[in-house]
């Protein structure tokens, strides 16, 4: 056992010694056969006193390791949280900066089809998103929009329509399912 020193036990274990020494001595005289119960029952109350005594300091070494392994996790789990932190910073970071690149893309991307003809605009709109086609011709001027509209297929201009009148509705909840 880790949590026994020879220095507070050694008197303990050499009065065990020398009661099991004493239980041999009648042995060698031929004289045991009196004794023995007698000495069996001195040497079971030494022994059931030797493992009350240190029952206290056992229980007081198995409470010290599983703090020790508290401790350990704890230390592992706040580990892990710092490096979670991290990473949860960076991703924040990154996500501002393509928001920054995409509302400029944006930007840019509405300037170039408000200097495209209709005929050469639309069937580009047509193939992109119909969200995205929807966001871009929202943001042109109303005559432009007409003729990119009109220039469209009829079916990709009537989802580019009713995804626009949506937006524009304020009734229309902001939760797309």
């Amino acid at each position: 056992m880790k949590f026994m020193t020879s220095t507070v036990f050694s008197p303990r274990l050499r009065n065990l010694a020398l009661v099991a020494g004493m239980a041999l001595l009648p042995l060698a005289s031929g004289s045991a056969q009196e004794q023995k119960p007698a000495l069996d029952t001195a040497s079971q109350a030494e022994i059931q006193q030797f493992c009350t005594s240190i029952a206290d300091p056992a229980r007081d070494q198995r409470y010290l390791l599983q703090k020790q392994e508290l401790e350990k996790l704890q230390a592992d789990v706040d580990q892990r949280i710092a490096v979670l932190e991290q990473r949860r910073a960076e991703y924040e970071d990154w996500l501002t900066q393509r928001n920054a690149f995409m509302k400029q893309a944006e930007g840019n991307l509405v300037e170039i089809y408000k200097k495209m003809k209709a005929d050469a605009a639309a069937p580009q709109l047509q193939e992109v998103n119909p969200l995205l086609a929807a966001a871009i011709i929202m943001k042109l001027p109303a005559r432009q929009s007409s003729l990119i509209l009109s220039e469209m297929e009829a079916e990709k201009a009537a989802m580019v329509a009713a995804i626009m009148s949506s937006a524009a509705d304020p009734n229309t909840s902001k939760d797309p399912s």
